[in-house]
């Protein structure tokens, strides 16, 4: 378990889960919560999920962390994907919950190794598809 300066714990699971997510693609995504001064694995998207169950995954109250697998299609006709980080803050969460997430989320993006793209997002229309979209190219 990886000790931060904000006394975060990371719990291993959490960098497991995210290297099966980068190297072999069997998740869609990973939202994560902080519980008793510790982040933790809140839930795990199977590969076939899509971005919509992806966003109806995140309390509409409560902050989190989460990680997604983006597929494109570049102009030049290319597949790629990107990882995104994404830190879910909305303006409904207890404002403690909001300061305790954003204290701690630099050191535990840093525990994961292999984020192309990070945002933040404090309601829905902040991380739209098309934003991913955008974001991703």
């Amino acid at each position: 378990m990886a000790n931060s300066a904000s006394g975060m714990a990371v719990n291993d699971e959490c960098k497991l889960k995210f290297l099966e997510l980068k190297a072999k693609r069997i998740y869609r995504f990973i939202t994560f919560r902080i519980q008793n001064q510790q982040v933790v694995i809140d839930e795990l998207g199977s590969s076939d999920k899509t971005y919509d169950d992806f966003t109806s995954s995140l309390p509409a109250d409560e902050c989190r962390y989460a990680v997604y697998d983006f597929d494109f299609t570049t102009d030049e006709n290319c597949q790629k994907s990107k990882i995104f980080f994404i830190a879910w803050s909305p303006d409904t969460a207890k404002i403690r919950s909001k300061m305790v997430y954003a204290s701690s989320k630099d050191r535990f993006k840093r525990e994961l190794d292999g984020i192309q793209v990070e945002l933040q997002a404090t309601d829905p229309s902040e991380m739209s598809i098309d934003i991913i979209k955008s974001r991703a190219l």
